[in-house]
């Protein structure tokens, strides 16, 4: 139930396109009831029902209708009369079949206009739901992603929003198609023989018991099988990314049958879903077989028992119409199929757009535009979950000034850099700038005062104008321009057949690993941030391009406040401040040739790289 109100706020966004679906389903509904209907009087014109010479039949008058069923069957009587009475039954015949045909034409006709309207509606629906869930999946703190597969996400934006896709169809005509068309066929089948209707209708709950069965078990397996697709994207996601180091290694075989492990889990459980979902249709089909042969019995008897109760035109066209009556049934149970299904999906999607964003806005947040004194640590400490890795840290990086961080991996070095743009929230302490807790700021003024370039090149398959301009898409060309030539970069960038047009791949993989960075150093110069953060920048590269990327980095932390991580310890030698860590606690500070003289950790790092 909470997946079909949830389905259905999302459809009435679009109020219009809802109610002309909506109508269009009634309208079919009437108009598919009506075609089978008329042929009543084809059927007493066929076997003689009725004696027209005999009786005079008068035309029946509206104000003095008993009901509306009554109503229209005395005037299709009277028409019949009046044809037979001029043009014979050939007459009455021709009429009778251009009726059934208008009636058969409007049916479809509003059966399309439905499907025409649904088609806009089910993508509609679904293009929200995907924006809002890729929307909230850009917007998720970074602690999300060093927990969460990247295949669950895309599992969530394709095969899940898929099965709503089809929910949301399934839902329109579960609600405002498939009951109105049980009503009405209901109401005309009670007006011909409550005695056969009611009869019929005591043989229906077998049928109905033995699919909600089926529902609640595909249930489960659909939901194992959403499961089980986001291991198989994220498998898929990770061979990929990893296809160099997997052809280094020549471990295709281990990959692939690593896949094919998942490949199978996932192809079984697939295939029970479908089997369990196309049960229900031949199980429908076949207890509705059933109904219909205990129905022929039981009103067969009541036409031969000449009590009157049931003439056999009447029930014939009893069959007809309990037959279609029997279709919206299958129907609604198929579209609660459909329905499980995508309840399942949706609670997969809004458990990602449900979660809460740990790095909360302040309630009356400061706007913040420029750095005019400092960034202060104050005792900061920081943990993942229950592991501690900053302890009690404090320094201060004063405007313009350079500060480097060095020490061994897991020393808590990128989680310093990490909680300057609050990527994440310290645990205890206060990061400070100009006096004022980060906290308070917007978190929007707040990152726009930072820019970040890291170890890894982050590129995307675009132009490499697009990937400069990223943070900054209204600059000019010359910006664009003078921004590379700050990099390091301009030289190479014009040598290229496109120059800055030239797309650069996914990833960036078109360029080698120096251009990328300095592509990487030009769109962090265009953002023109106050405060750099650069995250071991050079540690990827060879000596040659290093020294490109040296000289772009000096450029660019020229006149700006500088945070350095540091791998290669000569990058860093004419810091302002090098602050020294070891399994997250600070343990020397100063300048390079204060810790070369104090001959501590520091010193004995320097050797080791042989700095010194």
């Amino acid at each position: 139930m909470k997946g079909l109100i949830q389905l259905f706020k999302l459809t009435f966004i679009y109020k219009r396109t809802t109610i002309l679906v909506i109508v269009s389903n009634l309208l079919f509904v009437i108009f598919n009831l009506l075609s089978l209907v008329l042929f009543i009087p084809f059927l007493r014109i066929i076997f003689k029902t009725d004696d027209t010479a005999a009786v005079e039949i008068l035309k029946p008058i509206w104000e003095q209708r008993e009901n509306l069923f009554q109503y229209f069957s005395e005037y299709f009587q009277y028409i019949q009369y009046e044809f037979v009475l001029e043009h014979k039954e050939l007459g009455a015949l021709q009429f009778v079949c251009i009726s059934v045909l208008i009636a058969f034409f409007l049916k479809n006709l509003f059966r399309y206009s439905a499907v025409y309207h649904q088609s806009f509606l089910r993508m509609a629906v679904v293009r929200d739901l995907r924006k809002k869930l890729f929307d909230r999946a850009m917007r998720l703190h970074l602690g999300f992603y060093s927990e969460e597969k990247k295949g669950n996400i895309l599992t969530r934006l394709t095969a899940d929003l898929n099965e709503v896709e089809i929910a949301v169809v399934s839902t329109l005509e579960l609600v405002f198609r498939e009951p109105i068309a049980i009503i009405v066929n209901l109401a005309i089948l009670f007006y011909w023989s409550p005695q056969l209707t009611t009869f019929s209708l005591i043989l229906l709950p077998v049928s109905a018991l033995a699919i909600s069965r089926i529902r609640k078990s595909l249930k489960r397996t659909s939901q194992k099988g959403q499961e089980q697709m986001s291991e198989l994207v994220s498998t898929i996601e990770e061979s990929l990314s990893g296809i160099r180091v997997i052809k280094a290694f020549t471990a295709e075989k281990i990959a692939v049958d690593r896949f094919s492990v998942k490949n199978e889990h996932h192809q079984r459980l697939i295939t029970r879903t479908f089997r369990k979902k196309d049960l229900s249709s031949p199980l429908n089909e076949f207890f509705g077989a059933i109904v219909l042969i205990a129905i022929v019995w039981y009103g067969g008897q009541l036409v031969l028992s000449d009590s009157g109760e049931m003439t056999g035109d009447q029930f014939i066209a009893f069959i007809i119409v309990f037959s279609q009556f029997l279709r919206p049934i299958s129907s609604i149970a198929s579209a609660l199929t459909y329905l499980k299904k995508a309840e399942v999906s949706l609670d997969r999607v809004n458990e990602i757009i449900s979660i809460k964003d740990p790095i909360e806005e302040a309630t009356s947040p400061l706007s913040k535009t420029t750095l005019e004194h400092d960034v202060t640590f104050k005792n900061v400490s920081f943990a993942y979950g229950e592991e501690l890795v900053l302890k009690n840290i404090s320094f201060e990086i004063e405007k313009g000034k350079t500060v480097a961080l060095v020490g061994e991996s897991g020393s808590g070095k990128s989680t310093i850099a990490d909680l300057i743009p609050r990527f994440h929230d310290v645990t205890s302490g206060e990061i400070a700038m100009d006096g004022h807790d980060i906290r308070s700021f917007v978190k929007k003024d707040l990152r726009s005062l930072i820019s970040v370039v890291t170890q890894e090149s982050i590129l995307f398959n675009d132009s490499i104008k697009n990937n400069i301009s990223f943070g900054k898409p209204e600059a000019t060309d010359e910006e664009i321009m003078a921004a590379a030539k700050v990099a390091n970069a301009h030289e190479f960038i014009s040598g290229l057949e496109q120059g800055y047009e030239t797309n650069i791949g996914d990833r960036g993989n078109k360029l080698s690993g120096g251009q990328k960075q300095r592509i990487s150093i030009a769109r962090a110069v265009l953002s023109n941030a106050p405060i750099m953060i650069l995250d071991e920048a050079t540690s990827a590269l060879d000596t040659e391009s290093e020294k490109l990327v040296q000289v772009a980095l000096e450029r660019l932390m020229e006149n700006r406040t500088s945070l350095v991580i540091a791998h290669r310890l000569s990058t860093i030698r004419n810091a302002d401040l090098i602050i020294v860590l070891k399994n997250g606690e600070i343990v020397e500070r100063g300048s390079h040739t204060e810790l070369i003289a104090a001959n501590g950790y520091y010193k004995s790092l320097c050797e080791i790289q042989q700095v010194i």
